[in-house]
Order: structure tokens, then sequence, then C-alpha cells
């Protein structure tokens, strides 16, 4: 009678999910998966999978990456920009110091030879995202 009630039945895949609370992620791990999932060929929900998370959980750190709220790690490429250089010296004006000028979608970021360079590397980075 048993094995006549299981005949019937089919076989379904469950995920059972065990521990207590919620995860905590700290700022870079967030960024590392986030940036894992923006590689090309990358599927959102294995690299979610693989981090034991919901896609809409990673979704929403994609989203605040894009808005300049998460700044991902550098990819490891170079890229260059072309440089304009002018002389401020035929202009009249005077100057104390380098000066540069970083224009990236619209925005512009002007930096003395004082600039702290991790500040700088954030800021350009969260451009990147932005862009």
């Amino acid at each position: 009678m048993v094995d006549h009630m299981f005949q019937h039945m089919e076989a379904r895949r469950f995920e059972l999910r065990t521990g207590g609370g919620r995860r905590r992620w700290t700022t870079q791990q967030k960024a590392s998966i986030v940036s894992e999932s923006f590689a090309p060929g990358a599927v959102v929900a294995d690299v979610a999978r693989r981090h034991d998370l919901t896609p809409q959980h990673l979704f929403a750190w994609r989203g605040a990456a894009k808005r300049g709220e998460l700044v991902l790690p550098a990819d490891g490429e170079l890229s260059f920009v072309p440089v304009m250089i002018e002389d401020a010296g035929r202009q009249g004006q005077r100057r104390h110091g380098a000066s540069l000028e970083i224009e990236v979608a619209g925005v512009v970021v002007r930096l003395s030879d004082r600039v702290d360079l991790g500040w700088l590397t954030e800021v350009v980075r969260a451009l990147k995202a932005a862009a």
C-alpha cells in the first residue's frame, strides 16, 4: 500500500539553509561579488548562488554600484585618456603648484598637487562605476 502512494509522487529539488540570523557582508566582499557579476558572460543568478545570496540581493548591490554608493575594486586593466595641456602663463594667470582637471561623463574633478591618492582612486572608481 505504501509503495502505491509513492508511485504518483515526483521528486523535487529543495534547498535547506541552516544557521541563525542574517549574514553580514563587508563592503569589500560586496564590491568583489558585484564586480564578479559584471564580468563578461557572468550570470547574476549563478554568481549569487556561489556566494549564498539571492539574485534580488545581488541586483540591489549592483544598483548601489551603478549609483556610486558601492565602489568596485580595480579590474587590473590600465586605460589611457588623452591629456590636454593648457599654458596658464600665456593667459596671464599665475599658478602656485601643479593642478589637474579630470572630466568623465560630464563630471569635472579639479585637483591640486596635494591631492590624497587614496581619495582620488575612490573618486575615479565611483565615476567609472557610474559611467
